[in-house]
């Protein structure tokens, strides 16, 4: 999967946060930056398969946009 994900420390629960903006609502966390990168690697796979199940359309990664 190569959607983007943004990773940021949360002072207010204490860990990393790990959001994919592109699938609503999918989002980790865990006390080190590689366990919030790992836990929404696979809350992306159960929103996939979820949105399959339910019939709902999946986006398509956007990708970096690139700026000349």
């Amino acid at each position: 999967m190569k959607y983007e994900v943004i990773i940021y420390w949360s002072q207010e629960d204490e860990a990393f946060i790990a959001e994919v903006p592109e699938l609503p609502g999918c989002a980790g966390d865990g006390e080190t930056y590689q366990e919030a990168l790992q836990n929404v690697e696979m809350i992306m796979q159960e929103w996939i398969e979820t949105a399959n199940e339910l019939g709902r359309t999946i986006p398509q990664p956007k990708g970096r946009l690139i700026f000349a």
